[in-house]
């Protein structure tokens, strides 16, 4: 059986919550963002490299595409690129027989992968955005440079 419950949420803002002990807190791991934009697999083709090209780019400016993520980002990639072949070859079945063709399972399993491959990146919609902490630069605070943290 699978997790149950919610996601864990980032350490840093379960203590900006409140509701972090911090003797409970794993520290956050941190991937290597590369210093350039990783290029794409070379087993994406067609409209799967579109995608890739579409969406690899702002991650990447976003610092959310690590050397981790090429991988998940290129399965997510494949089932896009497969929704939308899948959608296009279904335009031309009859109305009438489209609910029970096995193209519109496709497009609806395709469809699926890409909400689920996608939440982690932040490419389901803008509650899987609300989830992601990228590096960010913290505000200095009234004791930095005095408690022993850089300025």
């Amino acid at each position: 059986m699978g997790k149950r419950g919610p996601p864990p949420m980032h350490p840093h803002l379960r203590l900006l919550r409140g509701d972090g002990r911090p003797s409970r807190m794993k520290p956050p791991i941190a991937a290597t963002i590369a210093p350039e934009l990783p290029p794409p697999p070379a087993f994406l083709t067609g409209y799967a490299l579109e995608q890739w090209h579409a969406v690899a780019p702002e991650l990447f400016r976003l610092q959310l595409l690590s050397v981790l993520d090429v991988q998940p980002l290129a399965a997510w990639a494949v089932a896009a690129g497969r929704w939308r072949s899948a959608s296009e070859a279904l335009l031309a079945v009859p109305e009438s027989d489209r609910l029970l063709h096995l193209l519109d399972k496709i497009v609806r399993n395709s469809a699926r992968q890409m909400l689920t491959l996608g939440q982690p990146l932040g490419l389901a919609g803008p509650a899987s955005r609300a989830r992601l902490v990228g590096p960010g630069k913290k505000p200095p605070g009234k004791f930095t440079g005095y408690l022993g943290e850089p300025a």
